[in-house]
């Protein structure tokens, strides 16, 4: 379980939400010009409410997204795939 210093550390941004949690996300870039974004959203008492990656292509559009928490959803296709 990770508490608000752990996730400023690991993560590089954040939003404030409404209600006290926080959205925190990372970017990796990939090799042909695309880019995963880690993304975890808890709540105002630092618990996971959700996790998981978005997969953009090189013009910015989502194509992928891959959620683990709550549920491991597995890789699910962007709009318009």
């Amino acid at each position: 379980m990770s508490n608000r210093k752990q996730n400023e550390t690991k993560f590089c941004h954040w939003d404030e939400l409404p209600g006290g949690g926080r959205r925190y996300w990372f970017d990796v870039p990939g090799r042909i010009g695309w880019h995963a974004r880690y993304v975890k959203i808890v709540d105002a008492q630092d618990q996971t409410k959700w996790f998981g990656q978005k997969i953009r292509d090189n013009t910015g559009q989502l194509v992928e997204i891959h959620e683990k928490y709550p549920t491991d959803k597995g890789h699910q296709k962007g709009p318009g795939q």
